[in-house]
């Protein structure tokens, strides 16, 4: 089919997160400037050298019935659970084909996650060498494979124009987010509920994390232990969730009298080609990305008014990316209100950019940034306008924002959003 349906708007969000089982929990969480980040109790945890994570506010086994829950990995409840909430919230009341609004081969699902099933992976190990390979679950692979959470998401909405699963590690979640924006712009699908999803909150990703040297041991205060900007800062905090949006081509979306949140203008990628988990120190790759952004889309840099920023609290990731952001935008940047809300969530992986854009959306459909919390040293090299423990209102008029996402291996993916 040739191209069609250019413009593509944002028509549901859907989220669960460390800051509340919902997208308007979590609002609400991040702009009070609340942390997610708790202790992690238990006889498991109790000789790792990080203790603390953002554990999700509402556990999914309360949400989904128990037999659904149980041939679902942890990943997977929160795709669904995230999704069921962006699918009502578009308007949607019933699978595709059930409904005259969108036909199934014109629709489509992208769920990324970094990890996958790995809370399945190890538990059922755990199962095999204890208790022996009869006791090993049946649905322990449909729960361990990465396109699992896509997989039962699209069977959810019954969504036929396909289903994919991008992973790029901490890019997952927006590279997935942009995937489903080129679906539309390609004429492959009116609508793609997109998103990402992570659950590795368990003691052999934590000791991994930890002896790289890249997770925080600020065990004795895990509420202030994400700290993008501030001098202090030592690494980032694990969370877990998920955050999916609704896509449509606005034609689709205008046809069915559905409520827009926001205009999706397009994606900006590059990778790094630097080294497999270190950040290039002088943010080329992410200027790329941003400057790719640039050159294919109508964004202009006067009318960028908010950036969601990667910003895990690392040394060096923190400070690449401000540098990276000053040499694409120049003085532009200086109009610019940045907002790190991994300080409240921690680092959700592959969840990152999914709960991240639903932010951004929101930020923009409010006109409020959300703070960043525990910044009580700016580091002299952030060279930027850091939203600092209050939100902050946004011009009126048209305006436009900005999610960045980097992962491990050098994947840069930048998503642009305009207000409506």
């Amino acid at each position: 089919m040739s191209p069609t349906n250019r413009t593509v708007v944002v028509t549901g969000i859907g989220a669960t997160t460390p800051l509340g089982g919902d997208s308007a929990s979590t609002w609400e969480g991040l702009i009070a400037g609340r942390s997610g980040v708790v202790a992690l109790e238990g006889e498991r945890y109790a000789d790792l050298p990080v203790k603390i994570a953002a554990l999700a506010a509402v556990d999914p086994a309360e949400v989904l019935p128990r037999p659904l829950a149980r041939r679902l990995d942890r990943s997977a409840q929160f795709a669904l659970i995230a999704a069921r909430e962006a699918w009502a919230d578009a308007g949607y009341t019933g699978k595709a084909g059930e409904e005259d609004t969108v036909a199934p081969d014109r629709l489509g699902a992208v769920i990324a996650s970094g990890i996958g099933g790995v809370t399945t992976l190890l538990d059922q190990y755990d199962v095999l060498k204890e208790k022996g390979v009869r006791r090993v679950s049946p649905h322990t692979v449909p729960m361990l494979m990465p396109n699992g959470p896509s997989a039962n998401v699209g069977l959810e909405v019954n969504a036929q124009a396909g289903v994919h699963t991008p992973v790029s590690a901490c890019a997952s979640g927006a590279e997935a987010i942009g995937y489903a924006v080129e679906m539309i712009r390609a004429g492959r699908a009116d609508v793609v509920v997109a998103g990402g999803t992570e659950a590795a909150i368990h003691p052999l990703p934590i000791a991994a994390f930890a002896n790289m040297m890249a997770m925080s041991k600020s065990n004795d205060e895990p509420e202030k232990a994400s700290r993008p900007y501030d001098t202090a800062r030592d690494g980032f905090v694990l969370g877990e969730g998920a955050g999916v949006v609704i896509l449509e081509s606005a034609e689709h979306a205008a046809a069915r009298g559905a409520r827009v949140y926001c205009e999706v203008l397009g994606q900006g990628l590059s990778a790094d080609s630097h080294h497999i988990a270190q950040p290039e120190p002088t943010g080329r790759g992410i200027a790329a990305a941003m400057q790719n952004l640039l050159d294919a889309t109508d964004l202009k840099p006067a009318e960028l008014v908010h950036l969601n920023a990667h910003a895990t609290s690392t040394p060096q990731g923190d400070i690449a990316e401000i540098k990276a952001l000053r040499k694409t935008l120049g003085d532009d940047l200086d109009h610019v209100a940045i907002s790190s809300t991994k300080s409240m969530t921690g680092h959700l992986l592959g969840g990152a950019g999914g709960i991240e854009t639903v932010a951004t959306v929101l930020a923009l459909h409010n006109r409020l940034a959300p703070p960043t919390i525990n910044v009580d040293n700016l580091d002299e090299d952030v060279d930027a306008d850091i939203v600092r423990d209050e939100p902050r209102p946004l011009p009126e008029g048209t305006i436009a924002a900005v999610n960045n996402s980097f992962g491990f291996g050098g994947h840069n993916v930048v998503l642009a959003f305009r207000s409506v």
